[in-house]
């Protein structure tokens, strides 16, 4: 792999940012009411369950079929401000573990406040899950599935410091 220009990848970030990034007070409002829910893959329901609802305290807000695939569950949680991360299981088809891909989910990132984070650090170190902490306010790890998640104590709309919203 080779080793990008970061020169090169600095001027194109910055050409972006002129020709697009608009200041806040000349931002029209966004056409969407925010995230209604983000859907990822459980192979065992009442694992995903256990993990989200008892390690991550995210409750389960409703279990339902899937109305795409006979057989299956669509079941939500609670991420706060309206949120929902959602999940299907497919029975009897092999889908494979989890893996991350060139154009691909990466993590989902979810903000969580700053007692609760380390609270639910603790979660982690208790239950076994490996993770690992950045910066003392961001944590990543994997669901029983593999996927990527990262819970940070900024709130909604900063980043390490920086508004980003």
């Amino acid at each position: 792999m080779a080793t990008p220009d970061l020169a090169a990848v600095q001027a194109e970030r910055d050409r972006i940012r002129a020709t697009h990034l608009r200041p806040a007070h000349e931002r029209p409002a966004s056409s969407a009411r925010g995230l209604h829910h983000t859907a990822l893959i459980s192979s065992d329901v009442e694992r995903t369950v256990q993990f989200y609802q008892d390690v991550l305290e995210f409750p389960l807000t409703e279990l339902i079929d899937n109305r795409d695939y006979p057989g299956s569950s669509h079941f939500f949680f609670d991420i706060g401000n309206g949120n929902l991360l959602a999940f299907f299981d497919f029975p009897g088809l092999e889908v494979g573990p989890y893996a991350e891909v060139l154009g691909g989910l990466h993590h989902v990132a979810i903000s969580v406040e700053p007692e609760r984070w380390r609270h639910l650090v603790r979660n982690l170190e208790q239950a076994g899950v490996e993770h690992v902490v950045h910066s003392e306010v961001s944590v990543y790890f994997r669901d029983p599935d593999g996927a990527r998640l990262e819970l940070i104590a900024d709130p909604l709309g900063e980043m390490y410091g920086s508004q980003v919203l």
